[in-house]
């Protein structure tokens, strides 16, 4: 790969992703030093991690590296995207108003909510019993 590239952060929930784009490249996506179609093997994972690509017609043409930690598969997918998008603004500051445009730009605050004490979730109460 060559030297240059371009880096992004993106997270959700608790899944961090670093991710690099190589320009020049021949659209190999890796993660965790794993092909990406091997790491998140549903269809639907990897049509949601190419999209921010694809919005701005660059199938192709970078090499994708990104090292992912913590949370579940859809809180990585959902870093991972964030990322690309991120690192693909920082190689083309005009890719902003389309990438914000399709929402990959805003981080999704949803976090899971703590227990509470007393309940059996965050909000789900015992069954109410009369006698």
């Amino acid at each position: 790969m060559a030297d240059q590239y371009f880096e992004g952060i993106g997270r959700r929930k608790s899944a961090t992703a670093r991710v690099r784009i190589y320009p020049g490249g021949t659209g190999l996506i890796t993660v965790n030093d794993k092909p990406a179609v091997e790491y998140f093997p549903r269809e639907g994972d990897m049509i949601h991690l190419t999209q921010p690509l694809e919005v701005v017609d660059m199938s192709g043409k970078f090499d994708v590296t990104a090292k992912v930690k913590g949370g579940g598969v859809t809180g990585q997918t959902d870093a991972v995207t964030m990322g690309l998008a991120r690192a693909l603004v920082k190689y083309d500051e005009e890719l902003r108003s389309p990438m914000r445009k399709a929402g990959f730009l805003t981080r999704d605050a949803r976090e899971k909510e703590r227990k509470k004490p007393g309940l059996k979730r965050a909000r789900k109460a015992p069954t109410y019993t009369k006698r």
